[in-house]
């Protein structure tokens, strides 16, 4: 029987189980795809901890996922533009993708292009979509210069090279174990904690037009102790601090789409941009791949291979 990771009650890593299911079909719309490969995203450990119970409560039992890329086994009724074997990049919202396979809506896939890597392809939606909508609110103009917290990790590496292609002067606050990786694509690393915001204004000449927060724990009041006007700073993850001092705050939800996720596939295919993969675990490893994420220290992606 065909394997997908469970958890019956809201807790840490071990209350994930790797189990036997019944093989799912595709309803009208959607496409069953036998996936190769599906990434693994912060928000998806805060779900089943309970902490976003009141925003989005679990159904249990309940699986976990939104990333994924494989292969079409079967379509439902009524869709066209897809057939079995067709290569696929999609993304569901049912919290299904760490499994062997997935039925997702038609309307939130795209063919995979050639040049995407399939670990790439597996970890793209949620982290691309997440940084285009960031890079996007804070209206990059190619004289700016724009700071992004966490610009190593799963957001804020992509979230660094988008805001690259606007043209602007990047600062990306990571560990030095980091800072080679962003000098090779044009960013200026700023390493992060005490005296941070010194370090700052040096790389920046004393000035800072925008902030993308990545990371959350206080970046907000940085960003407006450098001057940043609150409409040009966006965080993905202090929603309280948002609210609070009138920043933006937008996601994944700002651009969860297929056009967008096409758009971002294209670049990689082009070369231009890049999904860096931390680490590969099978799918039985889950709870390890887990582990490794909440540490909080990768580059890029943490990815599940069924």
């Amino acid at each position: 029987m065909p394997r997908a990771v469970r958890f019956t009650e809201y807790g840490g890593i071990d209350v994930l189980q790797v189990v036997d299911v019944e093989r799912p079909s595709p309803g009208p719309g959607e496409v069953l795809v036998k996936v190769v490969a599906a990434g693994i995203n912060p928000g998806e450990a805060k779900i089943r901890e309970g902490l976003l119970h009141d925003r989005w409560p679990a159904t249990f039992p309940s699986g976990q996922g939104s990333d994924f890329a494989g292969t079409v086994e079967e379509t439902g009724p009524g869709v066209t533009g897809f057939a079995p074997g067709d290569e696929v990049i999609g993304f569901t919202d049912r919290r299904g993708s760490h499994a062997e396979y997935v039925p997702a809506e038609a309307a939130n896939l795209i063919h995979r292009p050639a040049g995407v890597p399939w670990e790439q392809a597996g970890a793209l939606f949620v982290a691309g979509t997440t940084a285009y909508a960031a890079v996007r609110a804070v209206a990059l103009a190619p004289d700016d210069v724009v700071v992004v917290s966490g610009a190593a990790g799963g957001v804020g590496s992509p979230a660094v090279q988008l805001a690259r292609r606007a043209g602007a002067t990047v600062i990306g606050l990571a560990s030095e174990s980091n800072h080679g990786w962003l000098s090779e694509r044009g960013v200026l690393p700023v390493r992060y904690g005490e005296g941070v915001a010194d370090r700052i204004r040096a790389a920046s000449g004393g000035r800072v037009d925008a902030f993308v927060d990545t990371f959350g724990d206080g970046y907000i009041e940085l960003a407006l102790e450098l001057g940043v006007r609150p409409d040009r700073i966006n965080t993905i993850i202090d929603f309280a601090g948002a609210e609070k001092y009138g920043t933006k705050a937008e996601g994944s939800a700002a651009a969860a789409n297929a056009e967008v996720l096409r758009e971002l596939a294209a670049l990689i295919d082009r070369g231009e941009l890049e999904i860096p993969i931390a680490a590969v675990y099978p799918l039985e490893q889950v709870r390890d791949a887990f582990e490794e994420l909440e540490r909080q220290h990768t580059r890029g992606k943490i990815v599940l291979r069924p």
